[in-house]
């Protein structure tokens, strides 16, 4: 057969860390089970498989090696025996498609919140986790993955129809190097959703793969509610506490000195001390600064759904509605709002820069708010 005609890529089901995060305080990643409702949901992807599957296909399952992985195979393959060619299966794990290492059992609660927040500042794909990888970490050992695929195919006995088990950053790191994505759209892509399928088909013209499913974006979601809030005629009480959750986060300091330092007395940097948070020499460097800050604030308080149950990411529906879970919810970057109306107090209209300006003690920090809240700080991350 060589190339086989079709590559999907499934995410695992829902697992007891996507409903519970702290379950990885004492519980390994890699042994995290499937909910009952996940349990559900492999089930009825094998039954969606099947009807993918051709009477002439043969298979061949890849998985990663975790057990919510495994689960989610097992139910699959419950769905698959009225295949004419159901005893043909050939089912590998392998651990070059695992989930990212996020180091072992997780520390606290509030320790760990810290920890996505500064991966959401430094940036995901480069940012490795205490004693466990990067993205950029986990894209080198898919990258052999991917070789031993290509070598893979030249065996006229391959299988028709390959399917991949795996986690929702790997299926984007698997994609961003099969297709060749930069570092910026792969930040800007989206989990996909639990057991949702992945389809890449062979073209027989031009023997090459193309992709059959839509991913979503980061930035298209955003336009999405800029477009919601344009038609609301403005932003909503909801809106305006993440734009105060995001102020509040100018507070972080992520890092540390090794010689030592002053932050953990002041809970500050020094107002001397230019590290792109605080005033900037003047010149042109300072409205730079001004940029910057508006797209730190744009994700500092996001988590955002950059891996599996560790990071918040939210099982959702195989559809294209917008609603989605509460994790979903959560994992979504803080919009940058540009006008609110206290309705309550009968004020007239107030900016958030106005409001801000009135309640920050810091005049450096107030005016570069100043400078956010007038345009949107919106980043690709």
């Amino acid at each position: 057969m060589g190339k086989p005609r079709l590559i999907v890529i499934i995410r695992h089901a829902q697992s007891e860390g996507n409903k519970n995060k702290a379950i990885h305080q004492t519980v390994p990643d890699h042994r995290v089970k499937l909910t009952s409702e996940g349990t559900r949901q492999a089930v009825e992807a094998g039954e969606r498989l099947l009807k993918l599957l051709r009477p002439e296909d043969t298979l061949r399952i890849i998985t990663s090696p975790y057990l919510r992985t495994r689960e989610t195979t097992n139910g699959i393959l419950s769905q698959l025996s009225g295949h004419p060619n159901a005893d043909k299966i050939k089912v590998h794990e392998e651990p070059r498609i695992r989930e990212q290492d996020f180091g072992n059992f997780q520390p606290c609660t509030a320790e760990m919140e810290r920890m996505w927040h500064e991966r959401a500042a430094y940036g995901h794909f480069f940012y490795r986790i205490p004693n466990g990888e990067s993205a950029a970490d986990a894209y080198d050992r898919v990258s052999g993955f991917n070789e031993s695929l290509w070598r893979q195919f030249a065996d006229e006995d391959f299988p028709s129809v390959l399917v991949l088990v795996t986690h929702g950053l790997m299926t984007r790191i698997f994609l961003m190097k099969w297709y060749h994505y930069s570092v910026e759209y792969f930040e800007d892509l989206k989990n996909i959703d639990h057991c949702q399928f992945v389809l890449m088909e062979k073209n027989p013209i031009t023997d090459k793969y193309e992709l059959k499913t839509k991913l979503r974006t980061w930035s298209a979601d955003r336009k999405k509610e800029e477009d919601r809030l344009q038609r609301d005629g403005g932003p909503s009480a909801k809106d305006l506490k993440k734009l105060e959750a995001a102020a509040a986060s100018l507070e972080v300091i992520y890092g540390g000195c090794v010689n030592g330092c002053s932050h953990s007395r002041t809970g500050k940097l020094r107002a001397d001390t230019w590290n792109g948070l605080t005033e900037s020499p003047i010149g042109e460097t300072g409205s730079e600064t001004a940029h910057d800050l508006r797209n730190k604030l744009a994700v500092l308080q996001a988590g955002r759904d950059f891996g599996g149950s560790r990071s918040g990411a939210g099982s959702r529906a195989c559809s294209d509605e917008d609603s989605g879970s509460a994790d979903e919810e959560m994992s979504k970057p803080p919009d940058i709002l540009i006008r609110s109306h206290n309705v309550h107090s009968g004020e007239p209209p107030r900016t958030p820069e106005n409001s801000i300006r009135t309640d920050s003690r810091d005049n450096t920090q107030a005016e570069l708010l100043g400078d956010v809240v007038q345009e949107d700080g919106g980043v690709r991350l």
